[in-house]
């Protein structure tokens, strides 16, 4: 169980993982919030920067910003990236995705640290940027 504090409120996250499922590597299962507090629903992120131009058709450095341009609606809200309680990524190529999973998971957790909410990685056609080749989409519980 992770407690976070905000002023004078107590917010937990209980990740739920059951035996049967096996040992969950780098996500949740399930995240069971008991918060006085408020849902933040993040749009989809890709990895652009401020003109909204893609940084990079790397695809490591397009997740490293798109994760980034998540946690920084996050912080706009008034929270981090442990108020972060699920993450959908989408991805154009689970291929480049795996050949690439160590790079992923070190800018994963230089954002993120060690904290994994409940996550689902799926493959699309496109995405509306033609450039993009990740996207995610986030959903946070901020103390109130």
């Amino acid at each position: 169980m992770l407690a976070l504090l905000a002023g004078s409120k107590t917010m937990t996250f209980k990740f739920i993982n059951p035996e049967s499922l096996g040992p969950a590597r780098g996500y949740s299962n399930g995240v069971l919030s008991e918060a006085d507090g408020r849902l933040l629903f993040v749009a989809g992120q890709v990895g652009w920067n401020e003109q909204q131009e893609i940084v990079s058709d790397n695809f490591v450095e397009q997740f490293d910003r798109a994760l980034a341009n998540v946690i920084a609606v996050v912080h706009a809200a008034g929270g981090n990236p442990t108020h972060l309680a699920r993450l959908v990524i989408y991805v154009t190529d689970k291929q480049e995705y795996t050949a690439n999973v160590r790079e992923v998971g070190a800018a994963y957790r230089l954002h993120m640290g060690k904290h994994f909410p409940a996550m689902a990685l799926l493959e699309v056609k496109g995405l509306l940027n033609d450039r993009a080749k990740v996207e995610i989409e986030a959903v946070a519980v901020l103390t109130a």
